[in-house]
């Protein structure tokens, strides 16, 4: 009988072990429930829904702020400036840079040059079209004529940071600050400044840091 009973309680006790192994493995959520579709999470890192928030959250504060409103009207010229990446992640900062964007755009307040970014022109072919000049194969009427390419009249930086801390339940709590400046480049001065906070907890096993 002790046998039985003893290989009973194995049983219990692996059974209780994987159930509580499931509970710790779970599903990342959100904390706060700040996700605006779900509390639950595709995984612990950052995925395409945060990138979605961080500028949608950005661009709306940048409009309430009335930085963007121009003077007479009219659309400010925007540039895309460095964003940093310090996080523990690999990040594809392409495409934050795209949803931003593709937000102030749809806003109707700035225009974004593809010509100047730090690190190198977004659009090769701005430069291609003016390799074009003196061609003999190129009818010169359609080609580019020097002095067209426009100006900005901001540069829009940021950094992404990462902070890990370990909760009570064994979880990691993961904390995600988007902050991005806007710098009016004539005089070099900030005119809005925002941050945006994600926050996440669960196995960080489900994330390859």
């Amino acid at each position: 009988m002790k046998l039985k009973n003893t290989g009973k309680l194995s049983l219990l006790a692996i059974v209780t072990a994987v159930i509580f192994a499931g509970c710790a493995g779970g599903q990342p959520t959100y904390i706060n429930n700040q996700h605006p579709a779900s509390a639950k999470a595709a995984t612990l890192g950052l995925d395409y829904q945060d990138f979605r928030k961080a500028s949608y959250d950005a661009v709306q504060s940048m409009l309430k702020s009335g930085a963007l409103n121009k003077p007479g009207g009219g659309r400010y010229v925007l540039a895309i400036s460095r964003i940093v990446n310090d996080t523990d992640q690999m990040i594809d900062m392409d495409q934050l840079t795209k949803s931003i964007r593709i937000a102030l755009l749809q806003s109707g307040k700035v225009v974004v040059t593809t010509e100047f970014r730090a690190g190198g022109t977004t659009d090769e072919m701005t430069n291609e079209a003016r390799k074009l000049r003196n061609s003999d194969e190129v009818n010169q009427k359609t080609v580019v004529k020097k002095g067209q390419l426009i100006g900005y009249d901001f540069s829009l930086s940021g950094k992404i940071i990462q902070r890990n801390s370990t909760l009570s339940n064994g979880e990691t709590r993961v904390d995600y600050y988007f902050q991005l400046t806007l710098t009016d480049t004539k005089t070099g001065l900030a005119y809005w400044e925002g941050q945006t906070v994600i926050s996440k907890a669960g196995s960080s096993k489900s994330v390859n840091w």
